[in-house]
């Protein structure tokens, strides 16, 4: 049976966290904008034969936002945290997305059984003109708007054109959080990925676009135990799109 739970860590952090099952240690780490329950059939799955964990970050579900704009390292170190206090030992991690960034830098510095990454962030996007324009147009246009109209309504004109221009993930999130989303989108973790000791999976959509398939042969030439599985015909939420064949391939890397 899943049990809620909520930890204090270290600076007065509350994590809300979901525990099921019995067994090794294995930790789920969701992506940005999402939560705990959007992994639940990931932990359904790996309930089988381990305790899982399956944790809300900070600003997301029901885990208060942070109090300053953290990157990945404070992300990473409310992790370490949250290892240390609940007395869990060499844990399999695996991240989603954003998660995956939290589980590179973890494994990166930390003893763990194996790491499994899906769809995982952690490579710096490559940037295109278009992409350049498209932020100094914007910030010209902030500037113009705070010179000619009053602060109130220059106000009310860059938030309409945010909303126009910004990823939905942007859009949606507080100014806190977008701060954070603006740090850690740029934080490139290449260089702890030869640090990582543990065995590591990549399970990729060879459709994503949000982290492409270039991200995750890069992982894979860059952390030294890493194979990758990649499912045609899947996007960002590849363990969604083809949850059978996700299955399979989880089964077999965490049950040996």
């Amino acid at each position: 049976m899943k049990m809620e739970q909520v930890v204090t860590l270290d600076g007065d952090v509350r994590v809300r966290y979901d525990k099921v099952g019995e067994g090794s240690p294995i930790i789920l780490m969701h992506g940005w904008g999402c939560q705990a329950s959007t992994l639940d059939s990931i932990a359904r799955i790996a309930a089988e034969q381990h305790t899982v964990y399956n944790i809300d970050f900070p600003g997301f579900g029901a885990s208060p936002e942070p109090t300053t704009v953290w990157g990945v390292e404070d992300y990473t170190a409310m992790l370490e945290s949250f290892v240390g206090k609940l007395g869990i030992v060499r844990p399999i991690l695996l991240g989603h997305s954003f998660g995956g960034r939290v589980g590179l830098l973890y494994s990166s510095r930390n003893d763990v059984e194996k790491l499994i990454l899906v769809d995982a962030a952690g490579v710096k996007p490559l940037r295109t003109l278009k992409y350049y324009f498209k932020v100094y147009s914007f910030k010209a246009a902030k500037h113009i708007s705070r010179l000619l109209l009053g602060k109130k309504r220059a106000e009310a004109r860059i938030e309409r054109m945010r909303k126009a221009r910004a990823s939905a993930d942007y859009a949606a999130a507080s100014p806190r959080m977008r701060a954070i989303l603006s740090k850690v989108v740029n934080e490139d973790l290449k260089h702890v990925m030869p640090d990582i000791k543990a065995p590591t999976l990549l399970i990729w959509g060879e459709n994503d676009t949000a982290t492409p398939m270039r991200d995750a042969r890069i992982m894979e030439k860059r952390i030294p135990d890493a194979g990758l599985v990649s499912f045609p015909g899947c996007g960002h939420y590849s363990f969604l799109d083809n949850p059978y064949q996700f299955a399979a391939v989880l089964r077999s890397f965490i049950n040996v």
